[in-house]
């Protein structure tokens, strides 16, 4: 498919972004006929014939999306369903359908705090949606997606999250960094949930804007990321949790200096989660020598993430051309790579992954109905081989009624699978967080928490929101492996693998965590330390006073030297009982943390295994359904042909001929969307 000038829309100019080019002709898929001959004993009938399919040509030559391909095939794979009274197999297609019907390709946008990570955005798109500050950062989550009017919403944390109709100017305030609920400055009402406990106030989770742009129109959903506390914080950890789940990841670094060792780690752990990855180097307008920087950061790259390209760029130039409708202005902004990336190696390659996959479940529906005609056409063509074809089949059916029921073996992994993967899991987050507390304990055990508690605080959240993404990355991938291992039970049904399993990022549930604890970790002030010490030498000088008049004795100045020296031993005395108070309550407030965090990962991981239990499950068992009806049907008109005599079955064999050419038909437009 080439690529050609795009129209200005809305004021984005004509600046590389990609055509999708004409539909083409699907051709015609002719008259659906009638509904065949029965023949004596009652066969299944045919759909009529489907007609040539027109002048498809080759995928690439017809220039049709490759959905709007896989939405024709999976319209006539419901079609055959229907014909043929497979309802079952025709709600899979509906699944197919309505995935093709909304084809979301999420792509993030990570970095630093004040890379220009809002401004990137804003200039992609040619609009000012997110909002850019030099003093505030942007502390939700945005999703911006096509729309046909502009229009905003503010997201609720919840499942599923509450969803609340804002205009843009309020969407643009809750997006940058609020004050506590309790603030009254604050932008907007913080509503409680109900319920006979006040679990506090629900903070937002995201704001959704909606733009009528033709770079969105595709599905694309462009995700800017809070900047807040930079790439060692928990936005980071957030943000890094939500890119596992993306189809790409823009990387946004400033041209003000090379890449840090901190964003070079980052980079590299987004690569090893696996979406598609670039560097985007901004501000190339303020710093001229941002060519060097960007030698320098491919370099780094080179050594920690190789492959991953950089791509220098101007938002404000690129801002300026999509004013001015400046094509040479936009190609010097740099933002042509960035555009192509997105819309055609990005989305387009993320709509034929979706294609492909429908096409493929419209093809093994194709093959579970051609298998009772191929039964019934091997009886009809060979009588004598009757009986051990239905053996062959009685056998299948016995095998696919195996997978039906409680007992069944699959039934039976996935339920010791999840229980072990649960124990496993929550053992896994036990260990980390003891480990965190170890550590805490050794840093509060070095250092005074009147000085490093701000350092604690963050590193503590930091720390604790990675170890609960990677808590939450070895749930996710466990429970793949374990689809794959209820999967081996379908494997003789050529069944494919549910990967696309709901756990979901912890990154709202980390939101909700907080280090709020009443410390008193100040030092003594000067004023108290003299009191201290008076108060200690007062009471040296009395003692000692007290004991020259027992024994008749006047120690006067000597009296007052030792009462000073009691006096300084009080007071260090003090400082260490108040510096071994404050490590107490810094280590009482990190387990206390700690504990928190564990208690609401570890009762979100176990609802997420009874989600994925009952999706497994429940996908696995429309599978069995399907191949218990297939092979039962198979089995019926493989007997029913039996008794058929031979004019009958010469008749009905050219009936059976030609409804598995049509169902060969479907498979091979099918594979066609796939090659």
């Amino acid at each position: 498919m080439t690529r050609t000038e795009a129209p200005v829309v809305d004021g984005t100019p004509p600046v590389g972004a990609p055509s999708t080019g004409g539909t083409g002709g699907t051709g015609g898929t002719g008259g659906t006929g009638g509904t065949g001959g029965t023949g004596g004993t009652g066969g299944t009938g045919g759909t009529g014939g489907t007609g040539g399919t027109g002048g498809t040509g080759s995928p690439a030559a017809s220039g049709a999306p490759a959905v709007d391909r896989a939405r024709a095939v999976v319209n006539l794979g419901l079609e055959a369903c229907r014909a043929y009274g497979r309802e079952d197999l025709a709600a899979r297609l509906d699944t197919a359908l309505a995935t093709l019907d909304d084809p979301r390709v999420h792509v993030v946008v990570v970095g630093d705090f004040k890379q220009g990570k809002s401004s990137l955005v804003n200039a992609l798109i040619g609009a000012e949606v997110c909002p850019v500050d030099d003093d505030v950062a942007t502390a939700l989550p945005t999703y911006v997606e096509h729309g046909e009017t502009r229009s905003a919403e503010v997201l609720w944390a919840g499942d599923p999250p509450r969803r609340e109709p804002v205009d843009l100017e309020a969407a643009a305030r809750v997006i940058m960094e609020q004050p506590e609920p309790s603030d009254p400055s604050a932008p907007a009402a913080w509503p409680h949930p109900p319920g006979p406990v006040d679990t506090g106030p629900v903070r937002p989770s995201g704001v959704v804007v909606r733009l009528p742009r033709t770079l969105l129109r595709g599905g694309l959903v462009l995700v800017d990321t809070p900047g807040v506390g930079g790439l060692e914080s928990a936005h980071a950890a957030a943000s890094l949790a939500a890119v596992t789940m993306a189809d790409a990841v823009l990387f946004v670094t400033d041209a003000s200096q090379e890449l840090t060792a901190v964003e070079a780690e980052f980079v590299r752990k987004v690569r090893d989660s696996g979406p598609e990855l670039v560097c985007v180097l901004t501000k190339t307008d303020l710093y001229p020598a941002w060519r060097t920087i960007a030698d320098l950061d491919r370099g780094h790259l080179d050594d920690t993430a190789p492959g991953v390209p950089v791509m220098p760029v101007s938002s404000v130039l690129r801002s300026r051309a999509v004013r001015a409708k400046d094509k040479e202005l936009n190609a010097e902004s740099g933002f042509g790579d960035v555009v192509r990336f997105v819309s055609g190696r990005v989305t387009d390659g993320a709509a034929r992954k979706v294609a492909a996959s429908a096409a493929t479940e419209a093809a093994q529906v194709a093959d579970q109905i051609a298998t009772q005609f191929e039964a019934e056409d091997a009886v009809l063509a060979d009588p004598d081989r009757a009986r051990e074809v239905m053996a062959d089949l009685e056998r299948a059916q016995a095998r696919a009624a195996e997978l039906r029921g409680s007992a069944a073996r699959w039934n039976q992994t996935l339920s010791d699978g999840v229980t072990d993967l649960t124990a496993d899991v929550d053992h896994d987050l036990r260990a980390r967080v003891r480990r965190l507390i170890d550590a805490a304990d050794d840093w509060i055990e070095r250092a005074d928490p009147a000085d490093a508690w701000p350092q604690l605080k963050a590193w503590l959240e930091a720390a604790v929101a990675q170890e609960m993404v990677a808590s939450y990355t070895l749930l996710r991938t466990r429970a793949e492996e374990l689809s794959e291992q209820v999967w081996t039970h379908f494997s003789e049904a050529a069944e494919p693998v549910l990967s696309d399993l709901a756990v979901r990022t912890p990154e709202q549930l980390l939101a909700r965590l907080d280090v709020r604890q009443r410390l008193d970790l100040a030092r003594m002030s000067v004023r108290k330390q003299a009191l201290t010490a008076l108060k200690g030498s007062y009471l040296g000088v009395l003692m000692f006073t007290a004991l020259g008049g027992l024994i008749g004795l006047s120690l006067g100045p000597v009296a007052v030297g030792i009462g000073l020296a009691m006096g300084l031993g009080s007071l260090r005395q003090e400082k260490k009982r108040q510096l071994e108070n404050r490590r107490g309550q810094a280590r009482n407030a990190v387990r206390r943390y700690c504990d928190e965090a564990a208690f609401r990962v570890g009762k979100d991981s176990r609802d997420t295994m009874r989600r994925v239990q009952r999706q497994l499950r429940d996908h696995y068992a429309a599978r069995a359904d399907e191949i218990q009806r297939s092979t039962t049907d198979s089995l019926r008109v493989a007997t029913e042909a039996a008794r058929r005599d031979e004019k009958d079955r010469a008749r009905r064999r050219k009936d059976i001929a030609a409804e598995l050419g049509r169902l060969a038909e479907l498979r091979r437009r099918a594979e066609a969307v796939t090659a």
